[in-house]
């Protein structure tokens, strides 16, 4: 029986948290090694288990994996969650890498000083209404199907998911002019695999608090 994969990085949501949905989407069980302190990410540099001296860090049939979407890739592919061909791994992959634009804002607010975290808000429901969620309304009404690509969960589905829910912490009604990602969020959640994974108890991590933010400078900063 193969070894579980493990993730090493520290316990709370950053650049792992879209790996832990999509290894949760794919129905697969894993470990967490959390970063608690520097000492421990100079273990791991030292021992040359990280190509670029970064996490996350995944440990997966017998690799080091490192780069968040390489690692998404990865599983995505194994588990048949990256389309059927090419074409539709090439749309799957571009939702992804606009969507993982917004994400990325989101990951960065709890580093920001107060003030600029309530901007940013004001900047990302701007980002997210203005710029990116037309794009997933329009793919969605047009084609009329539950998923964004071809007739089956994808990546990008995984990684849209995620971000609306982040999002709507922050801004409960950041999907009130677009319905049609209403309606697609609530199919989505309901998944079997992504419902067990939104219920208390499981390994999604809960929003970003003061002793993550913490814990995140104490081992990264110089």
């Amino acid at each position: 029986m193969a070894e579980r994969p493990k993730l090493h990085y520290p316990n709370g949501r950053g650049r792992m948290e879209s790996i832990r949905w999509l290894l949760a989407a794919a129905g697969v069980e894993f470990d967490e090694e959390f970063l608690e302190t520097k000492e421990q990410l100079h273990k791991l540099q030292e021992g040359d288990h990280l190509l670029f001296q970064q996490v996350p860090m995944v440990e997966i049939d017998g690799m080091k994996l490192v780069q968040t979407r390489s690692i998404l890739h990865y599983i995505a592919d194994k588990h048949n969650l990256f389309g059927k061909d090419l074409k539709e791994r090439t749309l799957i992959d571009m939702y992804v890498e606009g969507t993982l634009d917004l994400l990325e804002v989101i990951i960065m607010h709890p580093f920001l000083k107060p003030d600029d975290q309530q901007k940013e808000v004001a900047n990302m429901t701007q980002k997210a209404i203005i710029r990116y969620f037309p794009v997933f309304e329009k793919v969605l009404r047009d084609h009329g199907q539950s998923f964004l690509v071809g007739n089956q969960l994808s990546l990008a589905d995984v990684i849209l998911l995620q971000t609306i829910l982040a999002l709507e912490e922050k801004i409960p009604n950041i999907l009130s002019t677009f319905p049609f990602l209403q309606e697609y969020t609530v199919k989505i959640s309901n998944i079997p695999n992504i419902k067990r994974f939104l219920e208390p108890g499981s390994k999604k991590k809960p929003p970003p608090d003061e002793i993550y933010v913490r814990t995140v400078y104490n081992i990264f900063m110089p």
